[in-house]
């Protein structure tokens, strides 16, 4: 069992059990494509690029053929796992079992591994699969990156980042998504220039609660990348920009170890994977975070 177990004794504390601060699961699932029950090692996003159309010449003139471009990106699938232990000698010690309240830990962290894995592919390298079949990497667009100017969130950065969705014609209809930081956040509350209203919309996230604001979604996480300057990458996306590819879903089950003196042992294991679909329709954001 978890070698924090003793801490749980009757003695010590009263028949609960309190988690202790933490993201409950994972909050960038549902902002970005999921293909499920994906089966084997791989999996594809297809992609069909843009065409333009002929100016008809003559009467009778020939059908033009106009080969439409078509790529992939593929996903590697990775497995990951989580497990711990409940003695039966010290289940016994306690009031109530601890065996549940585990689990929930173990699929609330798993949670958080499908963000960082998502989060992780938003400027990582992609790899593209060609009509021939070969592969390439494909990195971030570097058009596509804000500077941190030595600035926080400003409204600038927010409006040139939805600037730069639109100016690459992502469909205005779909949902664009910014994750950004809690000091991000705070930045934004901070901004004069916003009025009561987005004020108040800033403040339902600081809540942690996704909120609407300048056309985004918003989110945030504690999960996204810092450097050793301080300087934080922030997100701003549509869900048709990432994928993410579920070989297995978070299954559970709590089995009893006979090479553990018969320990139960609460276990959970997913397997995904996770990629870029369009560089066009992601924004990285660089958020200047150094402490004043």
């Amino acid at each position: 069992m978890s070698v924090e177990v003793n801490k749980a004794f009757v003695q010590k504390f009263r028949d609960s059990w309190i988690h202790l601060a933490q993201q409950q699961g994972s909050k960038l699932r549902e902002t970005v494509r999921v293909h499920e029950n994906v089966v084997g090692k791989y999996d594809h996003f297809d992609r069909v690029g843009s065409t333009s159309a002929r100016i008809i010449a003559s009467r009778h003139a020939d059908t033009p053929l106009i080969d439409t471009p078509h790529s992939r990106r593929r996903i590697v699938l990775s497995d990951y796992n989580w497990a711990d232990l409940v003695d039966r000698a010290d289940e016994q010690k306690m009031l109530s079992s601890p065996t549940s309240e585990y689990l929930k830990a173990g699929v609330w962290a798993m949670g958080r591994k499908i963000d960082d894995v998502i989060i992780s592919s938003f400027d990582g390298n992609s790899t593209s699969i060609s009509a021939d079949d070969s592969s390439s990497s494909v990195s971030f667009a570097s058009g596509n990156s804000i500077a941190d100017g030595n600035t926080g969130l400003t409204l600038a950065k927010i409006t040139n980042a939805s600037k730069l969705l639109s100016d690459s014609d992502v469909d205005p209809d779909e949902d664009r998504y910014f994750v950004v930081s809690p000091a991000a956040v705070e930045d934004m509350l901070n901004t004069t220039g916003i009025t009561s209203a987005d004020y108040n919309s800033v403040r339902v996230l600081m809540d942690s609660k996704i909120s609407n604001f300048m056309g985004f979604r918003w989110i945030m996480s504690t999960r996204l990348p810092v450097d050793s300057s301080d300087i934080r990458s922030c997100f701003a996306y549509t869900k048709s920009a990432m994928g993410l590819s579920i070989g297995m879903d978070i299954i559970t089950s709590i089995d009893k170890r006979p090479d553990k003196n018969n320990s139960l042992q609460p276990y959970a294991q997913m397997s995904i994977g996770a990629t870029r679909i369009e560089e066009e329709k992601i924004v990285r954001v660089y958020v200047d975070e150094t402490p004043d």
